[in-house]
Order: C-alpha cells, then structure tokens, then sequence
C-alpha cells in the first residue's frame, strides 16, 4: 500500500463504512417487514435488495481492510427507530441513510485519491451506486411532494 495513506484514517475509514452498510442491513430487513398498502410488494423486493447490498458491501470493506491488516468493527451505526411506517417517511429515511453512505465513501475517495489506484476505484464505484440508489428514492418521493 502506498506509504502516503494514512493507515489509521484508512482503518477507521473503512469501518464507519462497515458500521453503516451494517446498519443498512438492519434498516433495510425492517422496512421490508413493516410496508404495506397496494404498492407493498415492489418496495419489500427493493428493500430486501438493498439490504442484501448493505451486507455484501460491509463484507468487501472488510475484506479490504483486513487484508490492509485491521480489525472490522462489530457495531453498527444508530438505526433510529420512529415507528412512523408509511411509505413516504420510510422512503424519506432511506434516502438520508443513502446520502450519508454516498459521504462516507467520498471521505474513503478522498484518503486515497491519487494514492492507491485499487481503492479509488472502488471508492468511486460505491459511491456511483450509492448515488443511483439515491436517484432511485428521490424518484420513488415524487409522488408524496
């Protein structure tokens, strides 16, 4: 790895990743258990979709950053809880999860742009997805504004 990384910011990079793509497994699981109404079916497919991106997304920062010789964390970052289960706020709260993933991935870029060409591009790949999930919500939001 190139010496001009910052190890210890990488490692704590990479875990306030894991920490909410784990998050976004539970976020996710939840919100696929508690919609309902005649629009029910696609979102629980879209949900339980994007929980299964969280999960592998937290498994290949770790393995990434464990392969750079740090420890994954074991926690997850908060999942509020505001037992408001319509559409539109669980809609509305994925994508603020999804806009604080695309920044967490825009702090990794910016730790090792220039610096390491494999964790750029994969940096710039996630936050690429993140930001088409993010297209995706604000789409879904139309109808409730």
């Amino acid at each position: 790895m190139n010496s001009d990384i910052n190890e210890t910011d990488l490692a704590e990079a990479l875990n306030a990743i894991i920490e909410a793509e784990l998050s976004g497994v539970v976020r996710y699981t939840h919100y696929s258990l508690m919609i309902t109404g005649p629009h029910r079916l696609p979102l629980v497919e879209f949900m339980k979709a994007q929980a299964t991106e969280s999960l592998l997304h937290a498994q290949e920062m770790g393995e990434i950053l464990t392969g750079l010789g740090g420890h994954p964390s074991t926690k997850i970052t908060s999942v509020k809880e505001t037992f408001d289960h319509g559409i539109e706020p669980i809609l509305r709260e994925s994508l603020e999860h999804e806009l604080q993933a695309i920044s967490l991935y825009r702090n990794l870029l910016g730790l090792v742009e220039d610096k390491s060409v494999f964790l750029e591009e994969i940096a710039r790949n996630y936050i690429s997805t993140e930001e088409q999930h993010q297209l995706e919500l604000q789409k879904m939001l139309r109808d409730f504004s």
